[in-house]
């Protein structure tokens, strides 16, 4: 849609307007051509019309969806760290599940456990998050999302884990740990791949520096990721079992 002014002439464009209402099974459809809309013409708009007109006007006010640049980014990362956490516990021993480095580091097992633990928590902070009203307009996020990606990677510092997220022993089952992780994994999958929300649009500041929910939804993933990383230093230690 364009619009224009020209003396009391507003001008509209539109081409295959679609109004549907896919969850009551309705579609209407229509197609409005370019047309100069004047005083006298006003007083022979149907109510429909109207209704049109002012529902195309108003629709920049709400927040737009996600950019498809963004969903697939977040797709595709939650898509490869939930894979790789299924494929590094794959067919591991009771023995090589419990193994520990140190007696102060975590087995394959609890670092599983933790991301069973810690990811319904992110989830319904975000949630939480994006029932309020868009804010990021006024606001600048502390991280870039270069950042966050980094975040994944970089194991360097070490960072201790609250917040009740150390609770690792929650879990005492590989399978039970495994099917709660990809269970809302699927769930989360399913809200990127469909969901309308703007995430840009809404602040997250729950665990200190503001992002905005964007950055918060990817570093779920990312946070899953170093913990990938963690897994492969542990089956990497010298003195990991060999069955």
């Amino acid at each position: 849609m364009s619009g224009s002014i020209r003396g009391r002439e507003i001008f509209l464009q539109c081409d295959d307007l679609s109004l549907r209402r896919a969850s009551k099974g309705l579609v209407l459809e229509t197609t409005v051509a370019t047309m100069p809309i004047t005083t006298k013409s006003l007083q022979r708009l149907t109510p429909l019309t109207v209704i049109l007109t002012v529902c195309l006007l108003a629709a920049p006010l709400f927040p737009a969806p996600m950019a498809n640049m963004d969903r697939e980014h977040l797709l595709v990362h939650f898509e490869m760290t939930t894979q790789m956490v299924a494929e590094l516990v794959h067919g591991l021993s009771p023995a090589q599940l419990e193994y520990k480095a140190s007696p102060d580091r975590w087995s394959i097992r609890e670092v599983v456990s933790h991301l069973a633990v810690a990811e319904p928590d992110y989830w319904r902070e975000i949630q939480t998050a994006l029932k309020t009203a868009p804010d990021m307009n006024t606001k600048k996020s502390a991280a870039t999302d270069a950042d966050i990606m980094w975040y994944g990677i970089d194991r360097v510092v070490h960072t201790k884990t609250g917040g009740g997220h150390e609770k690792v022993d929650t879990y005492k089952d590989l399978g039970e740990a495994l099917g709660k992780f990809q269970g809302l994994r699927s769930t989360m999958i399913d809200y990127i791949k469909t969901t309308n929300d703007d995430l840009r649009a809404h602040s997250f500041g729950d665990y200190g520096q503001v992002i905005d929910c964007w950055q918060w939804m990817l570093e779920i993933s990312t946070h899953a990721e170093r913990h990938i990383q963690q897994i492969r230093e542990i089956k990497n230690d010298p003195n990991f079992p060999k069955k």
